[in-house]
């Protein structure tokens, strides 16, 4: 996984993991960097949408928008969640966390992207599955 909030690096690592023939997993960061992410081709997966935001008063920022929903299915980049990182914060991050997913949940469905779980066996998956459907 690249984990880097630098464009410039983290287009360095997509050239070394594709030369090597391997997956290109980025973490998220700000919108600009998630941006220019999603309008790479390469890319695999990007995790981590819903962490370090900051909502508004009045509207959730869930790292993700119809603009990206719809970069990430025409380039078939997969959103990941990982479940571990979000089993490690306090209760309040954790309801913050999961409404930012509820959200992007959402706009997948409708652009058609692609969501996997990460970190979770069969049984964590249904059950986190079952709570948005």
């Amino acid at each position: 996984m690249i984990i880097t909030k630098n464009i410039d690096e983290a287009r360095k690592e997509i050239h070394k993991l594709i030369r090597g023939n391997k997956e290109v997993v980025v973490e998220a960061g700000d919108d600009d960097f998630n941006r220019k992410i999603f309008e790479m081709k390469v890319v695999n997966m990007v995790v981590g949408l819903e962490f370090d935001r900051r909502d508004k008063l009045k509207q959730r920022d869930s790292g993700m928008n119809e603009v990206l929903a719809k970069l990430a299915n025409k380039n078939n980049i997969t959103i990941g969640i990982d479940i571990n990182k979000i089993k490690k914060l306090d209760p309040l991050d954790k309801g913050k966390v999961l409404a930012r997913i509820i959200q992007n949940i959402s706009l997948c469905k409708r652009t058609g992207a692609r969501i996997v779980i990460l970190g979770a066996d069969n049984k964590e998956t249904m059950s986190f599955i079952s709570c948005f459907h």
